[in-house]
C-alpha cells in the first residue's frame, strides 16, 4: 500500500519530487480507455524508473459494449474478463483494489476509499497514492433525471455485477413463468419487461432478450420460449437510435417488432413503482424494469478536488485532455466533457471516444514526462455507430465524419465490422499477439459452450 510516508525524502527535489522516488502515473478506472492507456505506459516505461498503476473498485474488466449480453445470459463474462493483477504483471504496471474517495491536488495525492468485505468488515482502511500525473477514466452511470422510484425500482447496466443481477432476476422470473405453465398449460404467465432509453444499450438488449427466450426451452424449461416474453421500449424522443441515419433507426424499430418488441416514442416516464412504469401515456406492466436512458458523470466527480465539472458531473477538459484547473490531471473517456472548437456539442460518451483519447493521453503523458514541446490537441473523428440485434441483424453507418456519416449498412457487413469492434479493443489491451490468440480461442468457445449462460 502507498501512503504518506513515501513522501519522507531527502532535501534535494526535482520539480517538487525527490530524486529517490520514481515518476508516478496513477489511471483511475480500468475500462476501455484507461486500461488500454496503462497498458501502453507500462509497455513504454517499464518499471525500473516509472512506477504505472491502476486503481479500480473491480478485480476484473469487461468491455462495457457487452453488458447487454452477459444481461441476457449470452455471454459468459468469466470467458471474457480480464484480471487486471495478470494483466499488470505482464505489461509492466501495479493494480490496486478501491474506489476514489477525493483528490488532493495540494500534495498530489489521490485518496481510495475503505475496502470492506462482504460482511462489512474494513479490509484495506483510507489511504493515499501519490501521483505525479493522474489520469481519471472512471466512466459514466445511468442518468434518471430525477425521475421518482427509477433508483428503487429499476435495473442498470452500468456494470459487471449489475449485468450479472439483471441475469438472475431474469432467470428466476422464466421459471417461475415455466412452472406456472407447467401446472396449467391454458396459463397466461408472461416475463414482462419495460426498457427504458431506446439508445443503443436498450435496443441491443430488446433484441437479446428474445435471443436468449428462444433458447431456454434447450436447458431444462422445455415449456417456455420467446413467445412469453413480452417487452416494451419506452423512448422519450420522437424515435429510437438518434445516433443513426433516421432510416436505419426505421429499419431497427421493424426489426424489434417484428421480433415482438413494443416500441413506443415520444413517451415520457414520469414515475416507476414496483411492478410498473407510470409514463405520460399510462402505464406499463413489467416484472423487471430496466433504465438504460443516457449517461452522466458518478457523484463523487460533483467537485472533486475543486476540478471544474459540468451540469451531469462530467470533468471538463481542454483540447490536450487536461483539466481546466490542474494540468497534471487528465480525463478520458465517458466522465469526461470536451467540447470542440467551433461545436455546440460534446465529444459523444462512446468506447470509440475513450479510444482515441487514451491515445492522445499516452502521447501528452510522454511529452508531459519527457518535458517535450507541445502537447497535442484532441480531434475526435467520428467512425460510425453500430448497433446490433442479436442474431437477428446489426445496423448502422461507417466513416462518421469522413463522409458525413451516409455510408449505410445492414446485415452480414454489418455484424461483420460490429463483431471486429471487440476485436480491436483486444489487440488494444493485449497487444497483437496475445489479442489474436483470444480471438482464436473465442472461435472455440462459441462452438464448445452453452449457448447460455445459467448461474
Amino acid at each position: 500500500m502507498l501512503d504518506q510516508t513515501e513522501a519522507e525524502s531527502p532535501p534535494a527535489r526535482i520539480d517538487g519530487r525527490p530524486p529517490s522516488l520514481k515518476t508516478q502515473i496513477v489511471v483511475v478506472g480500468g475500462g476501455a480507455g484507461g486500461l488500454e492507456l496503462v497498458r501502453k505506459l507500462g509497455a513504454h516505461y517499464g518499471r525500473e524508473r516509472y512506477d504505472i498503476i491502476l486503481v479500480d473498485r473491480n478485480h476484473t474488466h469487461i468491455w462495457k459494449p457487452l453488458l447487454h449480453e452477459v444481461a441476457a445470459g449470452s455471454l459468459d463474462a468469466n470467458l471474457d474478463e480480464v484480471g487486471y493483477r495478470g494483466h499488470g504483471h505482464r505489461w509492466g504496471y501495479r493494480f490496486f483494489l478501491g474506489s476514489l474517495e477525493a483528490i488532493d491536488r495540494d500534495s498530489r495525492h489521490v485518496v481510495i476509499a475503505p475496502i470492506l468485505d462482504e460482511d462489512g468488515s474494513e479490509l484495506i482502511g483510507r489511504h493515499r497514492i501519490r501521483y505525479d500525473y493522474l489520469v481519471l477514466a472512471i466512466g459514466a452511470v445511468s442518468n434518471d433525471f430525477g425521475t421518482p422510484g427509477t433508483r428503487a425500482h429499476c435495473l442498470f447496466l452500468d456494470s459487471r455485477r449489475e449485468a450479472d443481477r439483471f441475469r438472475q432476476k431474469l432467470l428466476d422470473q422464466c421459471l417461475r413463468v415455466s412452472r406456472q405453465l407447467s401446472a396449467d398449460p391454458k396459463s397466461d404467465a408472461r416475463v414482462e419487461i419495460a426498457i427504458v432509453g431506446g439508445g443503443a444499450t436498450g435496443v441491443e438488449l430488446a433484441a437479446e432478450l428474445f435471443n436468449a427466450a428462444s433458447a431456454l426451452k434447450h436447458y431444462g424449461l422445455e415449456v417456455f420460449d420467446e413467445s412469453r416474453l413480452t417487452v416494451t421500449l419506452i423512448e422519450a424522443g420522437p424515435r429510437i437510435l438518434p445516433a443513426l441515419p433516421e432510416k436505419l433507426a426505421e429499419a431497427a424499430k421493424t426489426e424489434l417488432e417484428n421480433l415482438g418488441v413494443r416500441v413506443l416514442t415520444g413517451t415520457k416516464v414520469t414515475e416507476v413503482r414496483p411492478g410498473e412504469v407510470i409514463t405520460d401515456a399510462g402505464i406499463v406492466r413489467a416484472d423487471l424494469r430496466v433504465w438504460a436512458a443516457g449517461v452522466r458523470g458518478p457523484d463523487l466527480l460533483e467537485g472533486i478536488g475543486g476540478l471544474e465539472t459540468n451540469r451531469t458531473n462530467q470533468l471538463v477538459v481542454k483540447p490536450t485532455l487536461q483539466t481546466t484547473r490542474d494540468p497534471r490531471i487528465i480525463a478520458i473517456g465517458d466522465c469526461a466533457s470536451f467540447v470542440p472548437p467551433g461545436d455546440m456539442r460534446p465529444v459523444p460518451p462512446r468506447a470509440q471516444a475513450a479510444h482515441q483519447m487514451a491515445d492522445i493521453a499516452l502521447r501528452n503523458i510522454k511529452a508531459l514526462v519527457d518535458g517535450r514541446g507541445e502537447l497535442e490537441a484532441f480531434e475526435y473523428r467520428d467512425k460510425g455507430s453500430l448497433v446490433s440485434l442479436s442474431r437477428f441483424s446489426t445496423v448502422g453507418s461507417l466513416m462518421g465524419n469522413l463522409i458525413g456519416g451516409r455510408m449505410a449498412i445492414e446485415g452480414r457487413l454489418a455484424r461483420l465490422v460490429y463483431i471486429s469492434l471487440y476485436r480491436i479493443h483486444l489487440i488494444a489491451i493485449h497487444g497483437w499477439l496475445r489479442g489474436l490468440a483470444l480471438i482464436a480461442i473465442g472461435h472455440v468457445n462459441q462452438v464448445i459452450r452453452p449457448r447460455l449462460k445459467l448461474h
